[in-house]
């Protein structure tokens, strides 16, 4: 599996259609009172596709990268109870299928593992290729260490554990960043619905206030500037909140 591309079941394609139809829709009503500005738009929808499958492949990761985590500490333990590294990796399976569900990224990662390490693969090639199709940096960081802990034939019991040191800490800090974000994330995600409250506010309060701005190519301007600027600054706010460590 690469965890760089995301495929949409037949379910998610149906709801990302009826998202971006609503929001095509709510739109149009709101800055043009237009069918013709909602068909315009329909075009949008792949990149707001091309968004959203953005949105899913970085919580893929993140869960990957958590969930790698537990799996290499429950290595770890294995390996100091006196295991092989290969037969490691399998306690460690048998100890997660305690904590995870049999979907989860890493039963199915630590699964694969281990039907190849039976068919005579390196753990090497194989911790290699889940940080190719990754691309998490802990996880390729864990691989290189890992191989080159193999080829030099260094203390690998210790070499694991300041790894996962290393990647716990960098765990911990995230959470905190996290932690400090979540707030100004939800700030962020409602002032972004306030354009559109207000609006709906004003055409319900005072019927006919704004129809100056609709129907003349004057109004139709000065509107597309405001969302040109509003989706520019929805933009701009979810960079912000977005800290990557």
């Amino acid at each position: 599996m690469d965890y760089n591309q995301y495929n949409f079941t037949g379910k998610q394609w149906v709801l990302q259609i009826l998202l971006y139809v609503a929001i095509d829709g709510i739109v149009s009503i709101l800055f043009y009172r237009s069918i013709l500005a909602f068909l315009l738009f329909l075009p949008g929808f792949f990149f707001f596709l091309k968004q959203r499958k953005a949105d899913y492949i970085a919580a893929g990761k993140k869960e990957l990268s958590q969930q790698f985590l537990t799996g290499i500490q429950a290595v770890s333990a294995a390996l100091a109870a006196g295991y092989s590294v290969e037969n490691a990796f399998e306690e460690a399976l048998e100890d997660m299928d305690r904590v995870f569900e049999k979907e989860d990224k890493i039963i199915k990662e630590f699964t694969y593992i281990r039907n190849q390490l039976r068919l005579n693969n390196t753990l090497e090639s194989l911790l290699l290729d889940l940080a190719k199709r990754s691309r998490i940096e802990e996880i390729e960081n864990f691989a290189e260490v890992f191989c080159a802990a193999k080829r030099s034939g260094g203390d690998l019991i210790a070499i694991i554990r300041n790894t996962i040191l290393c990647i716990s800490q960098k765990e911990e800090t995230k959470m905190e960043i996290e932690t400090c974000l979540s707030a100004k994330r939800l700030e962020q995600k409602i002032m972004s619905g306030v354009p559109f409250l207000i609006l709906i506010y004003v055409g319900a309060a005072s019927p006919g206030f704004l129809d100056v701005m609709y129907y003349n190519p004057a109004g139709i301007c000065i509107m597309s500037l405001c969302l040109v600027v509003y989706v520019a600054a929805y933009m701009w706010g979810k960079k912000i909140v977005d800290i990557e460590v």
